[in-house]
C-alpha cells in the first residue's frame, strides 16, 4: 500500500508531449474490466439473475446506487451520453413511475441491511426533474435502502436547467456533492456545440450551492471541441478557477459519429481542432490546474490536496467504477434506469439502452437487463491488477500477489516483459519487486494498463483516444 507519508503522485506529474504523441492510441477507460465492449446478451450462460442473491451474503459490505435520469431539453452536439431529448416535462414523472417499479423489484432481491455509502444521479440532465420530483426520488431511495450517515450523495447538474428550488430539494434529500457541466466558457464555442451557457450563470449556480451547504463541487470541462483554441481554453480554465471548485474533470472530446450521429455536424463544418491543438490544450489544463494547487489524480481528474480523492490516492485506497475515480472501496453497485450498469463482486449487468425496451421489461415484471458478463477467475485477477495500476500508479509485486492469490511476477512474466519499450521511454520504472509509473507516464496510465488487458483489440471504432 502507498503510505500516506509518501509524496502524492499528483503533485509530481509532468507532461512530455512527444511521448503522448507516440503512445496515445484508442483504448478503454477501465471503469470496468473487462470493458463493456465484452458484455454479452447471453443471459443464461452468464447466470446474471443469480448475481444479486450471490451478493447478499454479507450484512456489512457497502452498496453504491446509481440512477440514470436520461432527459434533456436540447441536444448538445458533442454529447456521448445515453439521452432522451424532449421538452415535454411530463416525461420525467412517467419515468419515475417505472423507476420505482425497478427499484422495488431489485430491492426485494437484495439484502437491504447493507449500508448505502454512495449515491449518484447521472444523465442526461438529472435536474430536468422538477424539484418535487427530486424529492419524490429521494423518498423512494430512503424507503427501500439504508443510507450510511456519511453517504456520499452526488448529482450531475446542468446550470442552464437549475433553479434555487432545485438546489434546496437536492439538499433536502441528502445530496452533498454536485458536478457542473461547463465544458467551455467561450460564447463562440458554446454556439458551435449547441450549448449556450454564459459564465455568469455558472457563477450564480455555484453561489446557490455554497449557500445551501453542498460540501463538494466538481466542474466538467472538455477540450477538442469545435472552434476551441489553446488560448481560448486557457481563458476558460481561468474563468472556472474563479469558482474555486473542489475537483475538476477535464475530458478529451471523443469524436465517435458512428456511435453518436449528432456529432457528424462537426465533420460537415470542419472546425474541430487537430491533434496537436488538442495536445496543447491538454498541456495547458494540466499546467494551470497543478500550478493552482490541484493534484492530478489520473486520466482527467484533478482535486484539491485535502479532497477525499487526493487523500485516498495517497493512502492507496482509491478505486474506479463507472463514474470514474471513487473513494468508496469495495461497494457493490446497483444501477437503475435505462442503460445503467450494475456490478457485484464477479458480474456486470447493463439495462436496456432504449427507453421503450427498458420500460417494456419492467411492465413484464422483469429486471430490465439487456446484457452483462460473469467474470472468470482470470478476469478477476486482471481486474485487480489494472485497478491498482490505475489508482496507485504502481504495482508492488508482493502486495499484488497477495491480492490476486498467485505469484504475480511468475504468472504475468510475459506482460511484464512487454513493458520494455515503455520503460525505455521513461513511462515507467521496473525492478525485481515493483513497477512504478513515472511522473511523465501518468497521462499514459491507460496505455500501461492495456499491456495487462487480455481482451484488448486495437480497434479505433471501439474506443476513444487515451489522451
Amino acid at each position: 500500500m502507498i503510505q500516506p507519508s509518501e509524496p502524492a503522485a499528483g503533485a509530481t506529474s509532468t507532461l512530455d508531449l512527444d511521448l503522448i504523441r507516440k503512445y496515445a492510441i484508442p483504448g478503454p477507460r477501465y471503469t470496468s474490466y473487462p470493458p463493456a465492449t465484452q458484455f454479452t446478451s447471453d443471459h443464461a450462460s452468464q447466470r446474471l439473475e443469480e448475481a444479486i442473491a450471490e451478493d447478499n451474503q454479507s450484512d456489512d459490505r457497502p452498496i453504491s446506487l446509481y440512477f440514470h435520469l436520461p432527459f434533456c431539453e436540447t441536444r448538445c452536439w458533442f454529447c456521448g451520453c445515453n439521452t432522451v431529448i424532449t421538452a415535454r416535462h411530463e416525461a420525467s414523472g412517467e419515468y419515475l413511475v417505472d423507476l420505482e417499479k425497478e427499484i422495488e423489484m431489485t430491492a426485494a432481491r437484495m439484502n437491504r441491511r447493507r449500508p448505502v455509502t454512495q449515491i449518484h444521479f447521472g444523465g442526461g440532465t438529472p435536474t430536468f426533474l422538477q424539484p418535487d420530483e427530486l424529492r419524490q426520488l429521494g423518498a423512494m431511495i430512503r424507503k427501500h435502502f439504508t443510507l450510511a450517515p456519511d453517504c456520499e450523495y452526488g448529482v450531475e447538474v446542468d446550470p442552464r436547467r437549475l433553479t434555487l428550488d432545485h438546489v434546496k430539494a437536492l439538499r433536502e434529500i441528502g445530496a452533498n456533492r454536485s458536478s457542473l457541466g461547463v465544458q467551455d466558457t467561450n460564447g463562440k464555442v458554446q454556439l458551435a456545440i449547441h450549448r449556450w451557457q454564459p459564465h455568469e450563470l455558472n457563477q450564480k449556480v455555484v453561489g446557490w450551492m455554497r449557500e445551501e451547504g453542498l460540501q463538494s463541487i466538481n466542474v466538467d470541462l472538455i477540450y477538442g471541441l469545435p472552434l476551441q483554441t489553446n488560448e481560448g481554453f486557457e481563458t476558460t480554465i481561468e474563468d472556472v478557477l474563479g469558482l474555486k471548485p473542489d475537483r475538476f474533470s477535464v475530458f478529451s472530446y471523443a469524436h465517435v459519429p458512428w456511435i453518436k450521429p449528432a456529432q457528424k455536424i462537426f465533420d460537415d463544418r470542419g472546425n474541430l481542432p487537430g491533434p496537436e491543438d488538442k495536445l496543447a490544450m491538454f498541456a495547458t489544463a494540466h499546467r494551470r490546474l497543478t500550478a493552482a494547487g490541484y493534484y492530478d489524480i489520473g486520466l482527467d481528474h484533478f482535486a484539491r490536496p485535502d479532497d477525499e480523492l487526493s487523500v485516498s490516492q495517497r493512502a492507496g485506497t482509491l478505486q474506479r467504477n463507472f463514474q470514474g475515480y471513487s473513494t468508496r472501496a469495495d461497494a457493490s453497485l446497483y444501477a437503475f434506469g435505462m442503460s445503467s450498469i450494475s456490478s457485484t463482486a464477479n458480474t456486470y449487468r447493463q439495462n436496456h439502452k432504449t427507453l421503450p425496451a427498458w420500460r417494456d421489461a419492467i411492465a413484464r415484471g422483469e429486471l430490465p437487463t439487456e446484457r452483462g458478463l460473469r467474470l472468470s477467475d482470470e478476469d478477476l485477477r486482471r481486474r485487480t491488477i489494472i485497478m491498482r495500476l490505475m489508482c496507485d500508479r504502481r504495482l508492488d509485486f508482493a502486495r499484488i500477489s497477495g491480492l490476486i492469490g498467485v505469484d504475480f511476477a511468475a504468472t504475468y512474466a510475459a506482460e511484464i516483459a512487454s513493458l520494455t519499450d515503455l520503460e525505455r521511454d521513461g513511462i515507467l520504472r521496473r525492478s525485481s519487486t515493483s513497477i512504478e509509473i513515472t511522473p511523465v507516464g501518468v497521462p499514459l496510465l491507460r496505455v500501461v494498463a492495456m499491456r495487462f488487458d487480455a481482451t484488448f483489440v486495437n480497434a479505433p471504432r471501439r474506443h476513444a483516444q487515451t489522451v
